[in-house]
């Protein structure tokens, strides 16, 4: 990340993160006229921020008291994976990489937002009895608002990179800083609806619903 006080970059990776976290971008194309100009090749849009390597520290998920009490209802115990960490009431993911374009809003190009934010080799895990399903190496896409991720039922694999979890940047609140971190916090997770269908049809339930709130992320992330 660059350097957050330095004001003409620091500002254009401030929209890039709240953009991003806030999976306000959309993802629809832009205008394909039926009748293009054949005299010359569209111009290229070059971003107005690249960040081409992110590191460190970690999207957090503070889970929501009504997703605690489903897995309750539905007898599921959750835990920790790899080098994921449950602290009052939050499960920390670190960030091991990714990259990220910002391109002008206000031009045509959608999703203005492109890029990943990886965090590999950690996750949670759901157990019910002899089952335990692990979901993990979280893969945020800002531009389609999700978050992808491998899923395995007692460590065998069952799927690789599939929509987990759906993000809505409503409540995204501003920026913060915490000496070297930019924080932002706000951007709600959601269950989708292949988690659903893939949870239910393993636990043997039709209790978990699709769009199930689980609770409110916040991403941290060493401005420098």
């Amino acid at each position: 990340m660059r350097k957050f006080q330095k004001a003409t970059v620091g500002i254009i990776t401030a929209g890039l993160l709240v953009a991003g976290l806030a999976a306000c971008s959309s993802t629809t194309s832009s205008d394909t006229s039926s009748s293009p100009k054949a005299s010359s090749a569209p111009a290229v849009q070059k971003p107005l921020a690249s960040i081409p390597s992110l590191t460190g520290v970690d999207t957090a998920v503070l889970l929501d008291a009504g997703f605690a009490s489903a897995l309750t209802t539905l007898g599921l115990t959750p835990g920790t994976v790899g080098t994921a960490t449950l602290t009052d009431g939050s499960l920390h993911f670190p960030i091991t990489g990714g990259n990220v374009d910002y391109y002008d809003p206000a031009k045509k190009l959608r999703p203005y937002v492109q890029g990943t934010i990886k965090h590999e080799g950690s996750g949670f895990s759901l157990t019910a009895g002899a089952t335990k399903v692990e979901l993990t190496n979280f893969t945020i896409d800002p531009g389609k608002s999700i978050l992808y991720g491998d899923v395995s039922v007692n460590g065998t694999s069952a799927a690789t990179q599939v929509d987990l979890f759906d993000l809505y940047g409503g409540t995204l609140k501003p920026l913060q800083m915490d000496g070297n971190n930019a924080i932002l916090t706000g951007t709600t997770v959601h269950i989708s609806a292949d988690a659903a269908g893939l949870l239910n049809k393993t636990f043997n339930t039709d209790a978990v619903k699709s769009q199930l709130l689980v609770g409110i992320a916040t991403i941290t992330v060493i401005a420098k």
